[in-house]
């Protein structure tokens, strides 16, 4: 096979290079076992001849260009009938030689800020050791590229220690589709009443989108008043975090931790973690199948274009509009591609007294989890955010209902203990999603309700010692006013 030819809620509009079309010779498909050979070279590939595949699901890898043996160009496949978004890239490399050195240049990025310029790395795994790791920061260099019409570029470099390895590179730990149904199916067969499952809809493509039900079995009665906390996730394919936070929300509230049981008796949390499920499986970055960006879609989205937000939308307006259901909260998780650590967007409200609420449950969450940042949380309304989720609904719903972006950061967070950057890892990502879930244990002050365990005997006593004499503060949910 011939080589090709070398001819071939973060801002939108703010980091997006000047050069953000599509030319002709931009690729738009994956690649598919495809051996990068050199342009002189005639019959079958030899052992050292690459060969590069991304047709699996989320893989995302358009185009490589053959430089030298040491050497290679590879072009990130724009989203789906979007040519702007070239951001996400996960492929596999095979066929190497015993100790191949190499050096590939993500070249077409459509970003220039990205974390890469504060030491971000790439992922890597392989056959024998299926765990991703970094590449090290002193094989990565990211700059203004001469040979790539002054683009930034992403060089590294690998050797390949295993002939008999796939191995397989990523922009961030994946989340794919397959993984949330295996997980999903997993909680149905613990047959938990707890827990309920419902399709929420289905995508353009067929998919499932479901909508996760945790809260003890009495408040499923529909003529029960009841506290709701709606939570979303994935609507950017790409944002992979946002998975593993809304996982580890997930995995706590169905635990048998004693404040998961609290949470359950007091409050009904809906959960959809999954919203783009199409641009998950083609690996795109920030659109859906049909190249619309979904989180600037929900003022008017359409049943044919954007099924998933009219479901989402439609369920959202029910619950606010049921006599029986308070809806406190919606937090639309994502991920951010130029900032560390956890922070959340608010809106900004006429009201002084709804715009001081709304800052409560952010202070909280800063004082459960050190990755997350109150100095990067901000509150706003920026005409170019209208259409996201967070706007939208801070807008029609309910006033008393708080809405907020949860953002994570794809690279890593800073804490007062380590002095410095402290990469995120897929666990570190699930112990955010916990401690979203543990801070309405706070904001609903129902810390009093919690039954101590030998572990958490000295916590329990502890909050006693700060809080006074730890007497109960809620009497019930029906009376609770939603302030602090």
């Amino acid at each position: 096979m011939a080589s090709r030819s070398e001819s071939q809620e973060s801002g939108v509009n703010e980091d997006l290079d000047s050069e953000n079309i599509v030319k002709a010779d931009e690729p738009v498909g994956n690649l598919s076992k495809y051996y990068a050979l050199p342009p002189d070279f005639s019959g079958a590939p030899k052992k050292g001849h690459l060969m590069f595949d991304a047709c699996f699901e989320s893989g995302n890898l358009g185009r490589v260009d053959y430089i030298t043996e040491f050497e290679y160009d590879l072009f990130i496949r724009p989203d789906t009938c979007n040519p702007r978004f070239r951001v996400w890239f996960n492929f596999t490399v095979e066929n190497t030689a015993p100790y191949q050195r190499v050096i590939f240049n993500v070249v077409n990025f459509s970003k220039t800020k990205s974390l890469y310029r504060e030491g971000m790395t790439p992922l890597v795994k392989s056959t024998s050791r299926p765990n991703w790791q970094r590449i090290p920061a002193k094989n990565c260099f990211y700059y203004r590229c001469p040979d790539h019409r002054k683009n930034y570029v992403l060089s590294f470099a690998f050797a390949f220690d295993n002939d008999t390895d796939v191995y397989q590179f990523a922009y961030c730990f994946p989340y794919t589709y397959s993984r949330l149904q295996t997980f999903l199916e997993g909680l149905d067969k613990r047959n938990m009443e707890c827990y309920k499952r419902e399709l929420l809809c289905l995508t353009i493509q067929q998919r499932r989108v479901d909508l996760l039900t945790v809260t003890s079995p009495e408040n499923m009665k529909d003529d029960l008043k009841k506290r709701v906390i709606f939570i979303t996730a994935r609507i950017h394919p790409g944002e992979t975090p946002s998975s593993y936070v809304c996982q580890g929300v997930i995995d706590f509230l169905v635990s048998s931790h004693p404040v998961a049981k609290v949470l359950r008796d007091y409050l009904v949390f809906k959960i959809v973690p999954m919203l783009n499920p199409d641009g998950v499986v083609l690996g795109n970055y920030r659109c859906s199948l049909m190249g619309f960006d979904l989180n600037r879609h929900w003022q008017e989205p359409s049943p044919w274009a954007h099924p998933t937000l009219v479901a989402c939308k439609n369920h959202l307006m029910q619950l606010d509009e049921d006599e029986n259901v308070h809806l406190d909260f919606y937090i639309d998780i994502h991920a951010h591609s130029t900032m560390m650590n956890g922070f959340m967007y608010g809106n900004i409200y006429d009201e002084e007294e709804r715009f001081e609420r709304q800052a409560v449950y952010p202070r909280l969450l800063c004082a459960n989890a050190e990755d997350f940042s109150m100095s990067n949380t901000s509150f706003n309304k920026d005409a170019v955010k209208a259409g996201t989720g967070r706007r939208f609904l801070g807008s029609c719903l309910d006033p008393k209902t708080h809405c907020y972006t949860l953002e994570v950061s794809f690279f890593s967070y800073n804490t007062a203990v380590s002095q410095g950057m402290s990469p995120y890892t897929e666990e570190g990502y699930f112990k955010l999603g916990r401690n979203v879930a543990r801070t309405f244990l706070d904001y609903y002050k129902l810390n009093s309700l919690v039954v101590p365990t030998k572990k958490n005997a000295l916590k329990s006593s502890q909050r006693k010692d700060s809080n006074g004499d730890g007497k109960q503060r809620m009497s019930g949910r029906s009376d609770y006013s939603g302030k602090l």
